[in-house]
């Protein structure tokens, strides 16, 4: 079973309405859909906003349902020029940008797990590199970087571009870095993949409901492509 969590119902219905013999079940507030979705086995949820959402989410489904990867989906903001509206960031590594125990000498962002601190929290790349391999035939332009993630919505272009210096991020947002270290410390494959619904840098403008749309139908095009593949693959 391959597990996929979006933060908004607008970043997850798309799949719900695509999947096939699905069946919903509940737990802890979470309503699961498990079916199949371009007949691969899998299980969505939506998370609500936030790390402390996403984790606890993610927490849930990896005892409930021992997915073999688990996808973190939805739509974040792009930092950089190149990285532009509409195009889809796939993560290389993730970081919680506003994680911070200096004060008692680890490095900034360095979340504990278990006896280990971890800055750049690991991704599985061979899912990773699948999932970018495929969203080239949906998206105009497809990124491999950092995702950083933290509890504040960035809207500063000063703020974005020191993401950019201090971790290498080209895309922030609010959940896929949390969800990546609860699967890091349970030791199940993690990726994870945004659509860049707005750039400081870039002058484009959308209306955003519809982007969200927009984006969660092509989200789920790459992953109905894609998900049979990474069956094969993440056992």
């Amino acid at each position: 079973m391959i597990g996929i969590i979006g933060a908004m119902r607008m970043e997850v219905e798309g799949f719900l309405a695509a999947m096939t013999e699905k069946r919903e079940e509940h737990s802890l507030g979470f309503t699961f859909t498990l079916g199949r979705l371009g007949g691969a086995e899998c299980a969505v949820v939506q998370c609500s906003p936030g790390k402390v959402n996403a984790g606890f989410c993610a927490g849930v489904l990896l005892e409930r349902y021992h997915p073999a990867l688990v996808i973190s989906t939805g739509v974040s903001g792009g930092i950089g020029e190149g990285v532009r509206i509409g195009d889809l960031v796939v993560a290389t590594g993730c970081v919680q940008h506003d994680y911070d125990v200096t004060a008692l000498g680890e490095e900034k962002a360095a979340v504990q797990i278990w006896d280990e601190h971890i800055r750049i929290l690991p991704v599985d790349e061979p899912a990773s590199a699948t999932l970018a391999k495929y969203a080239g035939n949906v998206y105009g332009g497809v990124h491999r970087g950092i995702i950083a993630t933290g509890d504040v919505f960035v809207a500063d272009p000063e703020k974005c571009e020191a993401l950019r210096r201090e971790f290498g991020a080209i895309s922030c947002e609010m959940e896929t870095a949390a969800i990546a270290q609860v699967c890091c410390a349970a030791g199940t494959k993690f990726a994870g993949i945004r659509a860049i619904s707005d750039n400081a840098n870039d002058s484009g403008k959308v209306d955003f409901l519809t982007f969200a749309r927009t984006s969660a139908e092509k989200v789920t095009a790459l992953l109905t492509a894609a998900l049979p593949e990474l069956e094969r693959t993440a056992l």
